[in-house]
């Protein structure tokens, strides 16, 4: 197709010239399925970063291992237009190189996976012989952050959360007697110190050496611990969280791991680890994704600071605060469901088999684990939507369109006038007048001409 040419009749030059509206929706989807490059040469995300996350698996005895190698999309079937005609979903097979690998013998083969859904060249899926967009999610990115209560006899208690894009959440507090505690996801709390001993600061002194002069201010925390080293620590912590089961150090150290210390279950997302550097003043590669001993007594200091008028708390509603899931990461996150669904079954499998003689791939997977997860996603999702067609601008929109409802967002009901108010950071960056009226006022906007979303997820506009 030509491409096609504009002349400027204006008296005044253009400063800039206007990126290209559909990248959100374009770039992000092609980077996650990286279709044009070689497997070798694939990044690590997207699909490349779940296959590699989720693989290999293990049969529960550890005899049988399945890795994965790469994959591949093939040709598509039909074109978009003949898809819509036909009333078919325009896809391309996936197909992923796999290496079962038993005591007796190592075979590589490929499997077939099912259709994976293409994106046309206009940002749109056709989904059964509809146009369909699936529209950007504006969230709390994961991370750290910091927020002031007030409590009604008038007292300010601060606490500082870390958020993982996955896993448990863990939370520091003030109480009313100015003792920290821990929440762990949410439900028990601990003294703050006795995670610091979890963690490896097992006395007294250990703690002093790593706070320094801030030691003397967790004086009240201190006389709440009653555990005196880690073993202690790791004995009260499992009698809380499991008090029905019998503890030991063991048992309790494997339970703490599998909460922050095991990737696949806990994942600060480079996004996380961004920007907890930023907020702590840390220099930590973003590859390390888990919780580390250094967050936890950084989070504390900076509470220490905020007691003392020290310091800024969060505002929640500042788009620096928010981030923008788009098509490629809201796939890559059912892609990963589709992928635990099928590691189950697979699991399941290997328990019931007495020979593994003539094992191949082909019997262990179900694809259609995986593809319903898809496919069920693009037809079903609050955030799959039939593409507006009234006119052209009205397509683009929709295509640019941000929405803080969906898995994980806001729910009308619970959305206050805070997170729908115009905020001072929308300058330049969200529509604050493109919204509609009625329920969803303010939790659906709109990207402004020149905004665009950055590798993490958040909005960035031109200035001079």
């Amino acid at each position: 197709m030509e491409e096609l040419k504009f002349r400027n009749f204006s008296k005044f030059k253009d400063n800039f010239e206007l990126p290209q509206l559909l990248d959100i929706q374009l770039e992000a989807y092609k980077s996650f399925l990286q279709r044009d490059l070689d497997a070798d040469k694939r990044a690590d995300q997207g699909l490349q970063e779940v296959f590699a996350e989720v693989f290999p698996l293990e049969s529960y005895d550890g005899q049988i291992k399945l890795e994965y190698i790469n994959y591949t999309l093939g040709k598509e079937k039909y074109s978009s237009d003949e898809c819509k005609r036909r009333g078919m979903t325009f896809s391309a097979p996936l197909k992923v190189k796999l290496r079962l690998i038993t005591p007796d013998d190592i075979k590589e083969q490929e499997v077939y996976f099912g259709d994976f859904p293409l994106m046309t060249d206009t940002g749109t899926f056709i989904i059964n012989g509809d146009e369909r967009v699936v529209v950007s999610q504006i969230q709390r990115p994961p991370g750290v952050s910091f927020e002031e209560e007030v409590h009604p006899t008038g007292k300010s208690i601060y606490h500082g959360r870390i958020i993982p894009s996955r896993g448990a959440w863990f939370e520091i507090k003030y109480d009313l007697n100015n003792i920290l505690l821990a929440y762990v996801d949410r439900r028990r709390n601990f003294p703050a110190t006795q995670i610091l001993r979890i963690m490896g600061l097992s006395s007294n002194a250990e703690i002093e050496q790593m706070l320094g002069d801030d030691f003397k201010k967790l004086q009240p925390t201190l006389e709440k611990d009653h555990t005196e080293d880690k073993e202690g620590a790791l004995l009260d912590f499992y009698r809380k969280m499991r008090p029905t089961e019998p503890a030991t150090v063991e048992v309790a150290d494997a339970l703490f791991f599998r909460l922050f210390f095991e990737p696949k279950r806990y994942d600060l997302s480079k996004v996380g680890r961004h920007i907890i550097n930023r907020k702590l003043n840390m220099d930590v590669s973003l590859d390390n994704r888990i919780l580390d001993i250094g967050m936890v007594v950084e989070v504390i200091r900076y509470l220490l600071r905020l007691r003392d008028g020290v310091g800024e708390t969060d505002d929640i509603d500042h788009l620096g605060n928010r981030r923008i899931k788009t098509v490629g990461e809201l796939v890559q996150n059912q892609v990963r469901i589709g992928l635990a669904r099928l590691e189950r079954s697979i699991k399941e499998r290997l328990v019931v088999m007495n020979s593994f003689e003539n094992l191949t791939a082909h019997h262990l997977i179900n694809s259609r684990l995986f593809s319903n997860q898809i496919q069920d996603f693009f037809a079903r999702s609050q955030l799959s939507q039939f593409m507006d067609q009234v006119n052209p601008l009205s397509e683009m929109t929709h295509k640019r369109r941000l929405s803080a409802l969906g898995p994980g967002g806001l729910s009308r009901e619970r959305a206050g006038f805070e997170v729908r108010d115009v905020h001072p950071t929308h300058y330049g960056r969200v529509c604050p007048i493109e919204t509609p009226e009625g329920p969803n006022i303010g939790l659906i906007a709109s990207l402004t001409n020149c905004a665009r979303v950055n590798d993490l997820g958040f909005i960035e506009t031109p200035y001079r």
